[in-house]
């Protein structure tokens, strides 16, 4: 009886175990093939992101890119082609056609003493706006004084006022000072198109949020060794904001070349304004009396592509400084 009980015990355990083994080596598999579907259907969701991001910002930069595509092409076209719709310009005509509206850009509009009617105002306001807003975020930074929260908030709010209502105060505040008027002479009108924006509320706050972040600790040591806070900031602070500050500079000197309303309406003659004014309101006039229009569109172009051009490659070459200046201005209380 005990022999065949365990024959018995064997025959009915050898096929269970073969069984469960057979079981076990089928899981596996469901296992692995599971996980090779998943992974393929993962880099199936992927592929399809990524084609969707990347059509995405292709559309994006083509929409951005095409201004700046059409404003070259057309500084070669003649104002007939720019009428007609064209898009692009024979191979044929293009030297020519070239050759004739940048040399009429230069002449016609006086190209070259508007630029250096636009470098003297541009260099002059970053000068100014920079010595203020590194005077008034190492205030705000280092010092102590009463309402200096307060008058911060107030700094700050003032970025979100339009700049339409800050023109109307500005040029109120500007006529009082006799600096806007029918007899307004070349220097005045200089002084009108810098005195409004000696002064940005966002700059002072990108240099004071990069002050707050330097070291209390270099603060104190420089008091224990008897240095003042004049020297303090020229000698310690400003080595180590520099690539902000060179970010401040690049951005205050492009917004000054590319100021176009406040001079439009606090200079009254065309022969004081800035090149970005006189593109529109110069190329209007170049023409001699109305309807007589030669080529206006295409120098219009031109001049753009002349005043424009420089400063993309400005900022291609120095992006990397004021991207790095943008990220060292962390957000600190």
């Amino acid at each position: 009886m005990k022999q065949a009980r365990i024959e018995t015990t064997l025959v009915l355990v050898g096929p269970g175990q073969k069984e469960a083994r057979r079981h076990s080596v089928m899981t596996e598999e469901e296992k692995k093939n599971a996980y090779n579907k998943t992974v393929r259907n993962q880099k199936i969701k992927k592929a399809v992101f990524l084609t969707l991001v990347y059509l995405f910002l292709g559309i994006a930069a083509l929409i951005v890119l095409f201004p700046f595509y059409y404003m070259i092409a057309a500084s070669f076209m003649t104002q007939d082609q720019i009428d007609k719709g064209a898009f692009y310009v024979p191979l044929s005509s293009l030297l020519e056609q070239a050759s004739y509206n940048y040399s009429n850009t230069l002449e016609r509009l006086d190209f070259f003493s508007h630029v250096g009617t636009t470098l003297l105002v541009a260099f002059s306001t970053t000068i100014l706006q920079l010595l203020t807003t590194i005077l008034a975020a190492y205030a705000f930074a280092r010092l102590e004084f009463r309402g200096r929260d307060v008058l911060f908030l107030f700094f700050l709010a003032t970025m979100m006022v339009p700049g339409e209502l800050l023109a109307v105060a500005n040029y109120t505040t500007m006529s009082n000072l006799g600096l806007i008027g029918r007899n307004q002479t070349y220097q005045q009108a200089i002084l009108v198109m810098i005195l409004p924006l000696i002064s940005s509320s966002f700059f002072i706050y990108l240099l004071r949020q990069n002050f707050k972040q330097i070291p209390d600790e270099l603060y104190l040591a420089a008091k224990v060794d008897g240095k003042s806070d004049w020297s303090f900031l020229w000698r310690v602070i400003m080595p180590l904001a520099s690539p902000t500050l060179i970010t401040i500079t690049i951005l205050s000197f492009i917004s000054s070349w590319n100021s176009y309303v406040w001079p439009s309406r606090a200079v009254n003659k065309n022969e004081y304004q800035v090149i970005s004014v006189i593109i529109r309101t110069g190329a209007l006039e170049a023409d001699g009396p109305l309807g007589t229009k030669i080529n206006m569109d295409a120098w219009q172009m031109a001049a753009s592509v002349l005043t424009v051009g420089p400063f993309l490659l400005l900022f291609i070459l120095f992006r990397k400084y004021i991207m790095s200046g943008k990220g060292r201005a962390g957000i600190k209380g």
